[in-house]
């Protein structure tokens, strides 16, 4: 069935200090979502700026979303580390935590948790990884999203556990014949408009075409566009603007 309402969400937050790692200001993404991934300080962000992102979340009505990553500024959190799964649960946590405080600072609830980077590829694949953080999620948060892939391992465990879950679509990424997004530590520049039509194929077909040339079946309730892909503020307005003139809401998950 055709979606009547999705997600859209983008990732925020990703600099540090004076730098910044984003194609687009943070404020200029903002209107165009409905639900924020902030990084947490592990591959990117600090204190101040999860400060600034969370109150800027609150002046847009976005839903909050913290994106814990690998321990790996330096790479972006885009190299995978060698760690045992409760270790990086308790990085995940970490995190999570620091982050839901600057929620709480505003009146601001914390509504999904997003992996990000390797991480969430890392957790897609390993069923222990992903049992060990519903496990936790569901003691310290049994009423957050989960963002992940419908083929993924934390999407399969995280239902039968009974944690919200949330699946993505990826406007702004490549898919395999499995379903999965393909990995990529370098985006190239993408035409906005086919990112736009790409969306609302999916969304009104259930269809994407993969980087062989054929279509697979894709089922998810919410679309993710990243906001260091080259024309990031480009692509995410086509996309919302493809979205609402052919009938499809953007709105964040329960709203």
């Amino acid at each position: 069935m055709p979606l009547k309402s999705v997600d859209l969400n983008c990732d925020m937050g990703e600099g540090f200090g004076h730098w910044s790692y984003g194609d687009a200001p943070d404020e200029m993404l903002m209107p165009i979502i409905s639900s924020a991934n902030v990084a947490t300080g592990f591959h990117a962000g600090d204190p101040n700026l999860m400060d600034s992102v969370v109150r800027m979340v609150g002046e847009f009505g976005v839903g909050l979303g913290a994106h814990p990553a690998y321990n790996d500024l330096q790479g972006f959190g885009r190299r995978a580390i060698a760690a045992n799964p409760d270790e990086l649960v308790n990085d995940i946590l970490y995190q999570t935590g620091a982050l839901r405080e600057f929620g709480r600072r505003y009146g601001i609830p914390l509504q999904h948790v997003k992996p990000h980077g390797a991480l969430y590829m890392t957790a897609a694949a390993d069923a222990e990884l992903s049992r060990i953080l519903v496990e936790a999620l569901q003691r310290t948060g049994p009423e957050l999203y989960l963002y992940c892939m419908d083929i993924s391992e934390t999407y399969r465990i995280a239902r039968e556990a009974g944690q919200p879950v949330v699946r993505e679509f990826y406007a702004d990424r490549d898919y395999d014949r499995s379903g999965s997004i393909v990995f990529a530590r370098k985006m190239r520049r993408l035409d906005p408009e086919q990112v736009a039509e790409k969306c609302v194929r999916a969304c009104l077909e259930g269809k994407v075409k993969t980087v062989d040339g054929d279509d697979i079946e894709i089922e998810f309730e919410s679309i993710c566009f990243h906001s260091d892909t080259p024309g990031a503020l480009a692509i995410g307005t086509a996309v919302r603007e493809a979205l609402i003139s052919n009938g499809v809401k953007i709105a964040a998950p329960g709203r």
